[in-house]
């Protein structure tokens, strides 16, 4: 058959009528799927929107909260750890004070140590028996002793309390440093509190979820942060008990000396009124020795004129008998009167003995007082050089009285303050 029109056709296969009908079917089967499996996921994409929305906000609720407390906790500790360093700062110049007012007092020291050691010296300077180891003598080296070993403590308390001071140094150093790191971490964490997604300076961290090198467990922090107010609790606990000691023992020391002092002087005033009632016996001793010497003086001078007297009568009688020796004849005669001088002359030869006896007796008795005399002078020499040495080193001694204890300005109203006089005399009108 002839054709007026060509047509062209797809050099490609048709499809059939029920080929069409089963592709449409097919494809309204696949939009329903991929309409049903879209609205699921469209579904699920809200709702997971929504728990990670919520669990967002409860997380950052939380984690805020946590640094809310965290910033709580470290601000109790850090204000605990600042009264700690406070107090621990106060007595560390509480105790540097006691210190310098310990190292005041051992230099206070020097000049009582050197005044006893040159009262000693001073004493050592008596003569002849005046030299003894008397009580004055004995206090004033126990005296002696007693600063020396004060001194000794007092330096060893000082040493500790460098010591001291450099241990409270080294904890309040350990104490200024949890101080800045938690002021740090306070700062740090308020910083982080206040950080939100809005924020310009937020951004991906490498690695974030790394732990940092050197890093401890909460319990670790915890256990530290204990043990450092421990360690500041004992160290104040123990610096105060340290301070008020050193304070008792400069106090105790001075009481020490004080009362050493006391009994060194009384020990020095007994010996004066010893020296000086010796010195007041010897002196009547002199006087009666004086006395007694004049009076021997005199029976000695008696007894020389008596014994002069006697020498005369014997040589009288001798003459006598002499004489009757020219006799001549017969009256050359033992007769009465030749006896009788005979006698005479043996009773005054015995006598003359006798006298010269008793005066060499005498005269040796005047020569032992007169070289009494001369150690009685010598001996009130040594006790007056000895008194006055005492009531020198007694007056040097009132430089150690302070206060109170000051030396009156005149003997009478020292005496009325010994014998506690002063209501039982009248006020001046």
């Amino acid at each position: 058959m002839a054709k007026s029109v060509t047509t062209y056709e797809k050099p490609l296969p048709h499809i059939s009528l029920a080929d069409w009908y089963a592709k449409q079917w097919d494809l309204q089967q696949n939009a329903a799927f991929k309409s049903e499996d879209a609205f699921k996921l469209r579904n699920t994409g809200k709702i997971v929107c929504s728990e990670t929305m919520v669990k967002t906000i409860w997380d950052t609720y939380m984690n805020n909260t946590r640094l809310a407390d965290r910033v709580t906790e470290l601000s109790r500790w850090r204000e605990l750890f600042q009264n700690l360093l406070d107090k621990l700062v106060a007595e560390i110049k509480l105790l540097r004070d006691e210190k310098v007012d310990t190292e005041k007092e051992i230099e206070t020291l020097n000049f009582p140590l050197q005044l006893t050691a040159e009262c000693i010296s001073m004493r050592d300077c008596r003569r002849g028996t005046e030299l003894t180891y008397d009580e004055a003598d004995t206090e004033l080296k126990k005296e002696l002793c007693v600063i020396e070993n004060i001194k000794k403590l007092l330096t060893q308390r000082v040493q500790a309390s460098w010591e001291k001071l450099n241990r409270l140094e080294e904890v309040r150093f350990t104490m200024q440093l949890e101080v800045e790191d938690k002021d740090e971490t306070i700062k740090i964490d308020k910083e982080n509190l206040n950080l939100d997604r809005t924020c310009a300076n937020i951004s991906y961290k490498p690695n974030a979820l790394r732990t940092p090198k050197g890093s401890i467990s909460y319990e670790a922090w915890l256990e530290h942060c204990r043990y450092i107010k421990t360690l500041a609790d004992n160290e104040l606990s123990d610096v105060y008990t340290f301070r008020e000691a050193l304070n008792v023992m400069r106090e105790r020391a001075r009481n020490d000396i004080k009362a050493q002092q006391d009994a060194t002087d009384f020990s020095l005033r007994k010996r004066i009124y010893q020296t000086q009632k010796a010195r007041n016996e010897l002196e009547w001793q002199k006087l009666k020795i004086q006395k007694e010497m004049e009076i021997l003086q005199k029976e000695i001078v008696r007894q020389e004129d008596a014994l002069l007297h006697k020498i005369d009568s014997i040589k009288c009688a001798q003459t006598r008998l002499e004489n009757r020796t020219y006799r001549s004849g017969f009256e050359l005669c033992r007769d009465e009167a030749e006896l009788g001088l005979k006698d005479e002359v043996l009773n005054l030869t015995q006598t003359e003995k006798d006298l010269t006896k008793v005066l060499e007796n005498s005269k040796g008795a005047y020569n032992n007082l007169e070289g009494l005399l001369l150690q009685v002078d010598r001996n009130l020499d040594d006790k007056q050089h000895s008194l006055a040495t005492d009531v020198m080193c007694l007056d040097m001694r009132a430089t150690l009285k302070t206060g109170d204890r000051t030396r009156l300005p005149n003997e009478t109203d020292r005496n009325i303050v010994l014998t506690r006089m002063e209501k039982e005399i009248p006020l001046e009108s």
